[in-house]
């Protein structure tokens, strides 16, 4: 069975970058794909909600059309994602993005999100909610810090 590796962590985090650099430092077997994109292009979003300002999206079309690339490419995809969605069998390894709070705070700020998105993304570094997600999924871990010198670490 085909797998991927999957770059995730609230927004802010450093995902795009990490996982763009990642493909770019491996590799003509390796294929970016970004799931806000499949998302856009595939119309996977059932309706934007005006009170968290993103859009709610169809999980269950947006996982049959990823295990499909996933099943379907010539090249190993690394898959840019907040949303951990993924049945476990078709992720090799998920790599979570961390970042420190106060720097987390500046990166939103930046793209000019509203304090209450701004909180609730805060929110969910503060709680490791990805991080939870992914050990629920039983996924293979690993921690990459893209802000203070921290240890990486595999769990």
């Amino acid at each position: 069975m085909k797998k991927c590796i999957l770059i995730t962590g609230t927004p802010g985090t450093g995902k795009t970058k990490y996982a763009k650099d990642l493909v770019d430092e491996i590799g003509n077997d390796y294929e970016y794909v970004d799931v806000s994109a499949v998302i856009r292009i595939k119309g996977l979003s059932e309706f934007h909600d005006e009170a968290k300002e993103c859009d709610v999206v169809d999980e269950e079309k947006l996982v049959k059309e990823l295990i499909s690339r996933i099943e379907s490419s010539s090249n190993k995809l690394v898959i840019d994602s907040h949303m951990i969605i993924l049945p476990c069998e078709y992720v090799e390894k998920c790599i979570i993005m961390k970042c420190s709070i106060d720097e987390l705070r500046k990166r939103l700020e930046l793209r000019k999100y509203s304090e209450d998105k701004v909180r609730e993304n805060l929110d969910c570094e503060i709680f490791d909610v990805c991080l939870s997600e992914a050990k629920e999924k039983g996924y293979p871990i690993e921690i990459i810090w893209t802000s203070e010198k921290k240890e990486n670490k595999s769990d």
